[in-house]
């Protein structure tokens, strides 16, 4: 008797007519070359001003050129790469006023989505938050300093979402993500990065204790020292 026999014979193995049938979701080879390349420009294996031989990293990665097209343009969209015609792409490099400038308006944001957040954000959101923070928190015990930058990241876009501002977010979103080598770099020393971390400590006291007016100062001051952590990288 075939499977296909056997399961319809069987009662208990037929859906039910009103049941929905979950498909396991996995990641298709598009979402793992844009991540992998976003990790290999964040780590710095492809270096600001860099031009990416597309040969050389498809080889890397196992892909071929087509794929690896395709994700490129998303991280030219993210604001981590330009495409240059007849040239292909490269890693952008910031200026340093381009940085600052970009820090200057981050600050901005989040000073303003501070109060918000701690005004919108549900007991469990928060919680959600604190998860965050606490993994964070282990892979800088265990110096795993890609994981704890992503988890890092996700906790600032998470208090950004929070204030309910679909517009602030968007703009935040953006910036954020072109800073993303530059910010990662600017944890390499470890006195640096264990300011990073008491900032972010300092964060998630204000925000379960629902003090607009700290979080947004702590979002502000952290921004502050972060152009004293990548002043020398960029």
């Amino acid at each position: 008797m075939n499977l296909e026999s056997n399961t319809m014979g069987d009662p208990d193995l037929v859906p039910h007519p009103e049941s929905e049938v979950v498909r396991i979701e996995r990641p298709t080879l598009h979402n793992v070359v844009v991540s992998r390349l976003r990790d290999m420009i964040i780590e710095g294996q492809l270096p600001s001003g860099v031009r990416i031989h597309e040969g050389r990293v498809g080889e890397q990665l196992g892909v071929s050129r087509t794929p690896l097209r395709e994700a490129l343009k998303v991280l030219a969209n993210e604001g981590l790469v330009e495409l240059i015609p007849n040239r292909g792409a490269t890693v952008r490099k910031l200026t340093a006023k381009e940085v600052r400038d970009m820090l200057d308006v981050l600050a901005t944001l989040e000073e303003m989505a501070g109060s918000l957040t701690c005004q919108n954000a549900s007991d469990a959101q928060i919680q959600d938050v604190r998860r965050l923070h606490d993994e964070m928190l282990k892979f800088y015990s265990a110096r795993n300093r890609l994981e704890y930058f992503k988890r890092n990241q996700q906790i600032h876009s998470a208090l950004i979402s929070l204030s309910g501002n679909d517009s602030l977010a968007m703009v935040h979103d953006i910036l954020q993500s072109r800073m993303k080598q530059i910010r990662y770099l600017g944890h390499r020393a470890d006195d640096q990065w264990a300011a990073a971390v008491a900032d972010h400590e300092d964060m998630i006291g204000a925000l379960e204790a629902r003090d607009g007016q700290r979080l947004s100062a702590a979002m502000v001051n952290h921004l502050a020292r972060t152009w004293d952590r990548v002043k020398n990288v960029v």
